[in-house]
């Protein structure tokens, strides 16, 4: 699963190569995607690499190549209100609560809920967003409300103090919106995903950590696009 600017330089550079054979320099690729520094081409491209989508060649500058094109160019790519990637991250009854089933002995059991669980959530620095389905995991319908959820692995130690830890799984319910004070999935500028709970200043949006060694980082309201709210917990000992 890419960001909308992950996804918009990777057809970029796709682009350019069948048209020239040459990738575009870090120079190109920044003024195409209309960033202030290369430092964030210099993300994107790490991210790409890092999910299999492109290959930088060794020894050789500028030398580039793309691996493969993702499925989002498919029919059917989701894109939020203001045109942003938005991760489809439910897929028909994937992570939906499921009714009881009764058992021949006449007593009711709830079967298992199927959650995808979509890669790691940063709970500290925050990382590139959320990632491919990589598998799916059962969890108790209880665990699980109205809606449609994934899962999140957790990375870092941000939200300590509110029980959450590094290397948990957290089940998120799928929502575009949040009440104060609710844990959420933020993606940040359309590239950056972190857990972290949120907090409206006025017109502003401050993500704030649970753990006095990080600080609140305080956002437009057009920077921040709510992913889900945190709704369970799993934790493996």
């Amino acid at each position: 699963m890419l960001t909308r600017k992950q996804h918009e330089l990777l057809m970029f550079i796709h682009e350019r190569l069948k048209e020239t054979g040459v990738p575009p320099s870090f120079e190109e690729m920044k003024e195409a995607l209309d960033l202030k520094s290369k430092s964030g081409i210099h993300r994107l491209v790490t991210a790409l690499e890092e999910r299999g989508f492109l290959r930088r060649l060794p020894h050789r500058a500028r030398a580039m190549e793309v691996v493969k094109l993702p499925d989002s160019m498919a029919p059917g790519l989701a894109q939020n209100p203001r045109g942003g990637f938005n991760p489809s991250v439910i897929q028909g009854s994937l992570g939906k609560r499921r009714e009881a089933v009764p058992l021949p002995d006449g007593d009711a059991a709830a079967e298992s809920a199927t959650v995808p669980v979509m890669g790691r959530i940063a709970a500290g620095v925050p990382i590139s967003a959320i990632q491919d389905h990589t598998h799916n995991i059962a969890v108790p319908p209880e665990m699980l409300g109205i809606g449609e959820h994934f899962a999140l692995e957790v990375k870092g130690d941000s939200m300590i103090e509110a029980g959450i830890l590094d290397g948990d799984t957290v089940l998120i319910r799928k929502a575009q919106s949040a009440s104060n004070g609710e844990i959420v999935v933020a993606l940040v500028d359309d590239e950056e995903a972190t857990l972290k709970r949120l907090r409206r200043k006025g017109d502003s949006i401050a993500l704030e950590a649970a753990n006095p060694a990080y600080e609140t980082r305080i956002f437009g309201p057009d920077r921040v696009d709510v992913q889900g709210t945190l709704v369970g917990l799993i934790r493996r000992y």
